[in-house]
């Protein structure tokens, strides 16, 4: 264990600067992070961001990204670039301290110097790290299923799609051909029927391609355990949004589990059994490990008690929000409810936890957060939609208008706004992309054959990983 150099007292005469760590590179991480460094008077304190990823992830895009109208690239804001006055380490918070006032890190290289984890010393801590999938022990889902938190998945599982439909084309077995177009969606949130409804939309477009393949050959499952989809838009709007899937053939299976995908197949607590080779599990989120590794206060669901002023209840010099804090919604009618963990409540959290933070290192009086919730939008495809803002309920066309204007204005980087934009305008002139690199998930399979290796087994399918930045 090292103890990682910091810069307080590196000047004779000079007071030491405060000391601001942010654990997690999502949304609240990034956005308090860029406020403290425009807000911060000069030598009054130093932000050093630990992330697992050197980058954003703007997760309401995956869906976008995963149907090829968006580059993976301008999914993610590059965090050195928006964060130049802060200082960056890539690497994983493994425990915290804070009576001591410390982080554990495994940074990338703490394996190869063989020095074990860096001890990262702070005075104030903002913790945010987000949240990981959260998964039941059904059988077979380590080995089968996809997640959909990252955009590595969100590629991954549209070169897998394509791989499937190319599968499907050249096979002469009917049940492999059958397994191949059937795709189980687990989870009717938002990105269960986000990712659902485009990558539909891609692959009904897609099968004009292939001399054998038709869109009603292809079986789109979408299985959700409560009983409704999308309770964000309200019960109307989600009503509409299974009426809506259920015209574009697809199966909308409510009150219904997935009970176990052993030997690709799907098996359904109604009964019903899918041979499938494609199970997205999308059914909700945890929070993050770390929170468990730390002497910090947590509700009964693992999330950090905070109060209205996003601090950590009943700590000092500690902060957090989105998705690992449970954060009062003084808002609400009824007492005791938290604000939703999403990314609405979470980018306007981060604003008044940083003018909170720099309040507190003033000597200032701090804010509560207060915003009432403004509503919901959702892309079921290229023009489909549903949205509920403000009390108005819109759908088809508008509502996926709505869902773009709004994502627009909101993804981060005046950059990566021209960036998504140009790419919309391009997708309206041409025809869409329907290339698969699945070969980028084993860029040296060439190599190695080509250098006398011969081929390689290919590695089993991973167990899904949780997510590297969580969206808190």
């Amino acid at each position: 264990m090292v103890k990682a150099a910091n810069s307080r007292g590196t000047a004779p005469g000079t007071p030491p600067r405060t000391r601001i760590l942010i654990v997690g590179g999502g949304y609240v991480g990034m956005y308090t992070a860029l406020r403290l460094q425009r807000k911060l008077r000069a030598g009054e304190a130093e932000v050093t961001v630990v992330t697992a990823e050197p980058y954003m992830t703007y997760q309401p895009f995956l869906p976008e990204a995963a149907a090829g109208a968006i580059s993976p690239r301008h999914v993610v804001v590059p965090l050195r670039r928006v964060l130049g006055k802060c200082r960056i380490v890539i690497g994983e918070a493994q425990r915290i301290d804070h009576s001591k006032r410390t982080v554990t890190v495994a940074t990338l290289a703490t394996a190869d110097e063989g020095t074990g984890p860096v001890e990262m010393e702070y005075d104030e801590l903002v913790l945010a790290p987000g949240s990981i999938s959260r998964t039941l022990p059904v059988p077979g889902l380590a080995d089968y299923g996809i997640g959909f938190k990252t955009v590595e998945e969100a590629i991954g599982l549209r070169n897998h799609v394509i791989e499937q439909m190319d599968i499907a084309s050249s096979t002469r077995d009917p049940a492999l051909r059958d397994a191949a177009l059937t795709f189980v969606f687990v989870g009717g949130g938002f990105a269960g029927v986000e990712a659902l409804g485009e990558l539909e939309d891609m692959a009904r477009y897609a099968a004009r391609y292939y001399h054998n393949i038709k869109p009603e050959d292809m079986k789109w499952v979408l299985v959700e355990a409560s009983d409704r989809i999308l309770p964000e838009v309200g019960p109307e709007m989600g009503v509409y949004t299974v009426r809506e899937l259920r015209r574009r053939n697809i199966d909308v299976r409510l009150e219904t589990r997935l009970e176990s995908c052993e030997n690709r197949v799907a098996v359904l607590s109604d009964g019903a059994r899918f041979p499938t080779r494609t199970v997205v599990w999308t059914a909700g989120v945890k929070p993050h490990p770390i929170l468990a590794a730390s002497d910090l206060p947590k509700n009964e669901r693992g999330r950090l008690a905070c109060t209205s002023f996003l601090t950590v209840e009943g700590v000092e010099h500690a902060w957090s929000a989105g998705d690992a804090a449970a954060v009062p919604d003084i808002t609400a009618a009824e007492k005791g409810r938290e604000c939703a963990p999403n990314a609405q409540h979470a980018v306007r959290q981060a604003k008044v936890l940083a003018d909170n933070l720099l309040a507190a290192l003033r000597g200032e009086v701090l804010t509560e957060y207060a915003h009432k919730y403004a509503g919901s939008v959702a892309s079921l495809g290229l023009h489909k939609g549903v949205a509920h803002i403000y009390g108005r309920k819109l759908k088809a066309y508008p509502a996926w208008f709505m869902h773009r204007a709004y994502h627009l204005s909101r993804v981060p980087s005046f950059n990566r706004k021209m960036r998504v934009l140009s790419e919309w305008t391009l997708s309206g002139l041409f025809k869409r992309e329907i290339v698969s690199l699945g070969s980028l998930e084993h860029p040296r399979a060439e190599f190695e054959l080509a250098a006398g290796g011969g081929p390689k087994t290919p590695p089993p399918p991973p167990a899904p990983n949780p997510p590297k930045n969580g969206q808190g």
